[in-house]
């Protein structure tokens, strides 16, 4: 199974959300969406700031935890 999803003309970011002992950096593309897993917070930001500063963007947005993950 792939996780690059195909979507259309969408603002590029980076998202990082922590939840059920995983953390998941999201990354949305103009064209694209790629989704990777980390056990460590470390290592999932650092990828994501790998990310932000390969698509220029000022900065890695945070998600909170989905309430039934707390």
């Amino acid at each position: 199974m792939s996780n690059v999803v195909s979507i259309r003309k969408a603002t590029p970011r980076v998202e990082v959300v922590g939840a059920s002992g995983e953390w998941v950096v999201r990354i949305i593309e103009t064209d694209q969406e790629i989704t990777r897993s980390f056990g460590l917070e470390s290592f999932a930001l650092s990828f994501a700031e790998g990310q932000r500063i390969r698509l220029h963007l000022d900065k890695v947005v945070r998600l909170q935890d989905p309430p039934a993950a707390r």
